[in-house]
């Protein structure tokens, strides 16, 4: 199933069981207008809800992941009457909005990154489980250069990612992080020659719309807030979600399959 035309900001599909979130705007670099941050949220939350999606792949078109926020949208707004608690709001139903989407949706989301990925660019792609980036990628924080705080959960993702003083030095200088630097600093999980980027994300989709869905869900939401649950709470977490994937169906396919030498064949309930 395919929805949206090719010129539509963002493009979605679903083809046996992996659905294709793709960020259209090419001349803009994929800077993300309203519009479209808001019809990410809504595909998160449908990709969430849907039983015949198992994994999800996030992409952009053109030679840019995300430059981040459409300045121009952000400058045009700055120029209206604002009240206090305005900007508040805006980022709790927006850009925070949209990243918590992306953590808070139960299937596994890989991001392929083929160039720049900066500000809210960069914090979207953190919000995703696996990041596979092609060698020509590169990340950065380029707000404090604007003159602008760091916003859109970029405080909260990127030290958890990479350490705090690691996350300072790209969050106060601004300076670019080659490809192969954030591999280095564990920004992404790996970095593959151009052509074959889509491939690579492909593979990893391919294995995880195979396996448990439950049960990678749960585990996602487990390390997902294990930097911020103290140990009793984390603990009663996972015994929770222990019990809760204790009754899925797939709990019985993966122990036959273990007894009989084979591989399983998850149903992802």
């Amino acid at each position: 199933m395919t929805t949206g035309a090719s010129d539509d900001p963002v493009l979605f599909d679903i083809t046996d069981g992996v659905a294709r979130v793709t960020l259209n705007r090419p001349q803009a670099a994929n800077a993300l207008a309203p519009e479209q941050r808001d019809r990410l949220i809504e595909l998160f939350g449908r990709c969430d809800g849907d039983p015949q999606v198992r994994v999800v792949v996030l992409r952009s078109s053109g030679k840019h992941f995300c430059s981040g926020a459409d300045i121009t949208r952000v400058a045009q707004a700055r120029t209206q009457d604002k009240h206090v608690g305005d900007d508040v709001a805006k980022l709790l139903t927006g850009a925070l909005r949209l990243v918590s989407s992306v953590m808070d949706c139960r299937k596994p989301v890989v991001c392929a990154v083929q160039g720049v990925a900066g500000g809210l660019g960069l914090h979207l792609a953190l919000a995703c489980d696996l990041i596979i980036a092609s060698s020509a990628a590169s990340f950065f924080e380029p707000l404090v250069l604007r003159g602008l705080v760091m916003d859109g959960a970029g405080a909260y993702l990127l030290p958890r990612r990479i350490g705090m003083q690691r996350a300072k030095e790209m969050a106060l200088l601004g300076d670019r992080v080659t490809a192969q630097d954030a591999l280095q600093l564990g920004l992404v999980n790996r970095v593959v020659e151009p052509q074959e980027l889509d491939a690579t994300a492909e593979h990893f989709a391919e294995r995880l719309g195979r396996a448990a869905t439950s049960a990678v869900g749960l585990t996602k939401r487990l390390l997902n807030q294990s930097p911020d649950a103290g140990r009793e709470e984390a603990y009663l977490m996972e015994a929770m979600a222990v019990e809760l994937q204790s009754k899925a169906s797939d709990v019985a396919e993966g122990v036959n399959a273990f007894r009989e030498r084979r591989d399983a064949r998850f149903v992802g309930h």
